[in-house]
């Protein structure tokens, strides 16, 4: 190794000579551009913070406040206690069959379900629902389950 370091002396002097020169130069070029563009440089560094600033302010101000858990329970519902309020069925004037449509579209069938269910017209079908919900004082199906079944006209 000192044999080494004494034959290539000179190469080695040179070496860290360029080394220093060059690191003053780019420390130079470095002091330069800082005070030839110091303004711009500030400038730059303030709207980097405001930048990110924005952003951080921007995901916690849209973040929901309230999150919505959705539960699936089954409903069990018991139609064993179920008993039809006559009262109400006179108020409304149901008659029957109109009932028995009712409690079809409850179910859940549709028109032509209900139409061949009951062994009637799906026309005969269509009057009865309408008079259904003519007489409920309701405009869809749903509302008219829901009438129903508050009124005790339908489990």
């Amino acid at each position: 190794m000192v044999h080494f370091l004494t034959r290539n002396k000179l190469v080695i002097l040179y070496g860290i000579s360029l080394a220093l020169l060059l690191f003053l130069l780019k420390w130079l070029e470095l002091r330069f551009l800082v005070i030839n563009h110091a303004t711009e440089i500030y400038i730059g560094s303030i709207a980097l913070l405001f930048t990110a600033l924005g952003i951080w302010l921007a995901q916690k101000l849209m973040k929901p406040k309230v999150e919505t858990v959705v539960v699936e329970k089954p409903v069990y519902i018991s139609q064993a206690g179920f008993v039809l309020n006559e009262m109400e069925l006179v108020k409304t004037g149901l008659s029957k069959r109109e009932l028995e449509v009712l409690q079809l579209i409850a179910e859940g069938l549709s028109n032509q379900e209900i139409a061949s269910r009951l062994f009637v017209s799906l026309n005969t079908v269509k009057t009865h629902s309408s008079n259904v919900l003519e007489k409920l004082e309701v405009k869809r199906r749903t509302q008219a389950i829901e009438k129903a079944k508050r009124l005790s006209l339908i489990p």
